[in-house]
């Protein structure tokens, strides 16, 4: 197991959903499980934006309050988005680009960019951590990542 979880939108989605959802509650159990074995589990910023803003859209309060307390559960768990992570991203995008291998259209923020970017640019070496994520091969490109259900 790794040591540290990095967790994309749709777990961190799951995680804060109501009790008494399947897969919500699977995905919370698998997380719960990582952390009493030891491991960590990180939500870098930009999941934290990309996750808030769908949720104050649907006045989702519930799951906004759920969010907010799951990032503060613990130390430094919510990584913060800084210049060095963005340097990288604006990085790892144009090298994507040129291998005509995006992962975005052109004009959007490529969220999957910066969240790798993110993660590298804190000093996470790829064998100590994975991105947890129902999106394998966008994020695989960049740093380990697996289907959530894996994890």
């Amino acid at each position: 197991m790794k040591r540290f979880i990095v967790l994309d939108s749709t777990p961190l989605g799951l995680i804060v959903q109501r009790r008494e959802v399947r897969l919500a509650d699977e995905c919370r159990d698998r997380i719960a499980t990582h952390v009493a074995a030891g491991g960590l589990v990180i939500v870098p910023e930009i999941v934290h934006y990309e996750l808030r803003r769908e949720l104050l859209r649907l006045g989702k309060s519930a799951s906004l309050a759920a969010l907010e307390v799951f990032c503060a559960a613990q130390p430094d768990r919510l990584l913060p988005l800084d210049s060095k992570a963005l340097r990288l991203a604006a990085e790892l995008w144009a090298d994507t680009r040129r291998q005509g291998a995006p992962t975005a259209h052109p004009h959007a923020l490529d969220v999957d960019v910066i969240l790798a970017a993110q993660v590298l640019s804190h000093g996470l070496l790829p064998k100590d951590f994975v991105v947890a994520t129902s999106n394998v091969a966008h994020l695989a490109r960049f740093v380990p990542a697996e289907h959530w259900t894996n994890i």
